[in-house]
């Protein structure tokens, strides 16, 4: 697989220190906060805390939830609706060291499900950055549910 070379337009950095168990805060102020390995991992999953896989799946369901509309307002169809619940797991892989998977649940009530289905997919394949950057290397599950 080739990379493909982007222009940035935008730029967001983070600095985190102490890993799962510190602190991470975007370079700008707009975003903070403080890790905590979960209990099912075996950490003390501190009240008040979040993870990576909380922070991944944030932004992987506004991306990607971005993406959608975009591929809507192509079509001459209205997204903007449509609710994205991304769930990020994290676990141990067979080939050794850890990995994660997503499960995208995309429901609109307002478009009938084969047509949403085409959205999602169009998304997916051609727009949304997470979905690029996850491509062929985690894997991605999609639940779609339309009128």
């Amino acid at each position: 697989m080739t990379i493909s070379p982007i222009k940035p337009l935008f730029t967001a950095k983070s600095v985190s220190t102490g890993g799962r168990n510190g602190t991470s805060k975007a370079e700008d102020g707009t975003v903070s906060v403080t890790l905590s390995v979960p209990k099912e991992m075996g950490g003390p999953g501190k009240p008040g805390t979040t993870t990576p896989e909380h922070l991944f799946a944030t932004g992987y369901a506004a991306c990607f939830g971005g993406a959608l509309d975009f591929a809507a307002k192509q079509h001459k169809k209205d997204a903007t609706g449509a609710e994205i619940t991304c769930a990020v797991s994290v676990g141990p892989r067979d080939a050794g060291g850890f990995g994660i998977a997503v499960k995208m649940t995309v429901t609109d009530k307002a478009m009938p499900t084969a047509e949403l289905k085409e959205l999602v997919q169009e998304a997916h394949e051609k727009i949304c950055p997470y979905s690029h950057a996850t491509r062929d290397n985690v894997q991605v599950e999609f639940d779609v549910q339309g009128a």
